[in-house]
């Protein structure tokens, strides 16, 4: 079973903050997953929302601030610390051996950002890390184009409800993902419901739950059928899964 730490591990430090990654490195995680936007003037910024308004002391979308204005932003329950970019962030993890599943966000408006698959993918290769990096959405025609540009690099379909009701239910979603030849990782309540559907779809090899976080549920999860788990608190399920013999 492999264990990713959501954004870091954000129920413990601020999420997609260096010092959270810093930390997280320390829990011998399989993988690390993170979100990017760009910045007005190209930059990858790590963050999760297009908005700044909730993990920052700033308001408006990251979209519409240079880097240099992003500097000027501080980061929510840390000590000053601001946005990371993508190549700060792939250098903190480089020397690690820990796996990154970076994922494709949208803007305040729900468009992709022009160029910024590229710019990824040209990062990760000029820092050789392509096999170490996962690079997954929600959007299928954004996985569509990861295929295209990318075909060496793992691609990964995050799933849940909203997903589902936008392309024709659950089994039509897995499917469209597992030609697409993505791992898949689904929403834990939705996956609860139909597990079983579920690997006879995707296969136990390539799917995946995210984000419990209790000692129940994650319990539960390392007891299915499943491949990885991706939870904001990977510290406890490390604990378990070493109190299972591994």
């Amino acid at each position: 079973m492999r264990i990713i730490g959501h954004r870091g591990a954000r129920n413990i430090w601020a999420e997609n903050s260096l010092s959270g990654f810093r930390n997280v490195c320390g829990l011998k995680v399989d993988a690390v997953e993170l979100d990017v936007h760009l910045s007005a003037d190209g930059e990858i910024m790590v963050i999760h929302d297009p908005l700044l308004e909730r993990t920052t002391d700033h308001k408006g979308p990251v979209a519409q601030l240079s880097r240099e204005a992003l500097r000027k932003v501080r980061l929510n329950d840390t000590l000053g610390e601001t946005i990371p970019t993508l190549p700060a962030v792939l250098d903190l993890f480089a020397p690690t051996g820990i796996e990154l599943e970076i994922e494709m966000k949208m803007d305040a408006l729900g468009n992709p950002y022009p160029g910024l698959l590229e710019k990824v993918i040209a990062l990760v290769e000029e820092r050789r890390m392509a096999s170490r990096v996962v690079l997954t959405c929600f959007v299928p025609e954004v996985i569509e184009e990861i295929k295209a540009k990318a075909p060496h690099m793992r691609r990964l379909a995050s799933v849940d409800r909203r997903s589902c009701e936008a392309f024709g239910g659950f089994e039509a979603t897995l499917r469209r993902f597992v030609d697409l030849g993505c791992i898949i990782a689904v929403e834990q309540s939705l996956l609860r419901l139909a597990l079983d559907r579920a690997v006879g779809i995707v296969g136990r090899e390539k799917l995946g739950v995210w984000v419990p976080n209790t000692l129940r549920e994650l319990d539960y999860w390392l007891g299915q059928p499943i491949s990885q788990i991706t939870s904001d608190r990977p510290d406890l399920a490390l604990q378990l899964l070493a109190a299972k013999g591994g």
